[in-house]
């Protein structure tokens, strides 16, 4: 017999999920659009998966496997739906995926199908999270994620100490997942790596941040290129960094590559998150530049600052004071949805258009490193809209 409490829970997260969010009124930066309502949350997990029903094996309708977080999600525009890939985290610190979608890319997602499994498990592996995804021109649709497992080189009272791989997926119905052997790569540890979605020069492109530790840089840090022959059995021989770490900028203690860049006319466009310490702990914002479409390892424009940071209640969360992405789509009309979360806990949409992008991208003025130039830049702004506003009274 179903517990009679599974309705009124069952009632309760269809309110939710059908819900309309709205866009914030109290936010304005004329690129982003943010949102008052998170599009994923803990909440949005079927009770299903969470819940015994049976009313003789569970008579007080507890939860019986918890979810303490949903968050940084792999997107993919797929057959004119709106899919997530979130990172489903539960009260037992492990995180698996789980696909979601939606009609519009702002609201009304909902989880479908099971939590992903697939072949071959690592018998290594602890803990999988941060998927992103790639439909590449060879056809697939790839999934890389960081596969995490504790450090076998540390000590056996050490239990702290991970290490960080890159896990591989491939799928074409984003129901039937295969799992490849890890990226090999030089780095000692490896984590927020994305495939570009084209060839280049006939091998596979990705993004990859080389760490000596799983937290701390070391002589690592910054975002990487690499290419491999093939994905099946990818080997990295390489990496270049071509965004460094750099001291008094918000990427001053270590930055990584969102999801897999936008092919505009203009060249492509990244997201990345930087990350600097502060006396409250790490803060990580969402900034963007953008590579040549001849050369996508060359990077031609870069606006000075973040894009997004935490903003109100985003800041507080699991780890407070983050924003990170690893998700972004663009829909035929040019419309650009990007997913972060916040504080390692919800998931969040900011909207805009690939042309406000190149505009931000090409036109606002680039990072000048030191305060005095800044002042600079600033007055040339200030001295522009005098002359403007002069100019209108006339």
């Amino acid at each position: 017999m179903i517990h009679e409490a599974y309705q009124l829970h069952k009632q309760d997260q269809e309110r939710l999920l059908a819900k309309k969010n709205q866009i914030d009124p109290s936010f304005y930066n004329g690129v982003m659009t943010r949102y008052l309502y998170p599009v994923l949350t803990k909440d949005h997990v079927p009770i299903e998966w969470r819940f015994t029903l049976d009313q003789a094996t569970n008579p007080y309708f507890m939860e019986r496997l918890g979810i303490n977080s949903v968050f940084n999600a792999g997107s993919l525009y797929f057959h004119g739906e709106y899919y997530l890939m979130a990172r489903v985290e539960g009260t037992d610190r492990k995180s698996f995926f789980a696909l979601a979608k939606s009609p519009n890319g702002i609201d009304q997602f909902r989880f479908v199908g099971e939590p992903i499994m697939w072949n071959c498990p690592d018998p290594e592996e602890t803990n999988v999270y941060d998927m992103r995804l790639t439909l590449h021109e060879d056809g697939y649709i790839y999934g890389l994620f960081c596969s995490e497992a504790k450090d076998p080189t540390s000590p056996p009272d050490d239990t702290v100490s991970a290490i960080a791989r890159v896990g591989v997926l491939r799928t074409k119905d984003l129901v039937h997942f295969e799992r490849l052997p890890n990226l090999v790569t030089p780095g000692v540890q490896e984590r927020n790596v994305a495939l570009h979605p084209e060839f280049v020069k006939g091998k596979y492109l990705l993004y990859t941040r080389p760490q000596d530790g799983f937290i701390e840089t070391g002589s690592g840090g910054g975002i990487a290129i690499g290419f491999t022959d093939s994905m099946e059995k990818g080997v990295i021989k390489e990496e270049i960094l071509i965004a460094k770490k750099r001291y008094h900028t918000i990427y001053e203690l270590k930055n990584g590559i969102g999801p897999a860049p936008i092919k505009t006319r203009n060249g492509w466009i990244h997201f990345a998150h930087g990350v600097r310490n502060t006396a409250a702990g790490l803060r990580y914002v969402l900034y963007l530049f953008v590579t040549a479409l001849s050369d996508p390892t060359q990077i031609i424009a870069q606006p000075s600052g973040y894009l997004l940071a935490p903003y109100q209640e985003e800041r507080i969360g699991d780890v407070s004071n983050v924003l990170f992405t690893n998700g972004v789509i663009v829909n035929e009309k040019e419309e650009v949805f990007l997913y972060y979360a916040a504080s390692d806990t919800r998931l969040h949409v900011a909207t805009t258009t690939i042309s406000k992008l190149l505009d931000y991208a090409f036109h606002s003025p680039k990072e000048a490193f030191n305060s005095f130039d800044c002042v600079q830049q600033r007055l040339t702004i200030i001295q522009e809209n005098e002359h403007s506003l002069k100019q209108s009274k006339k």
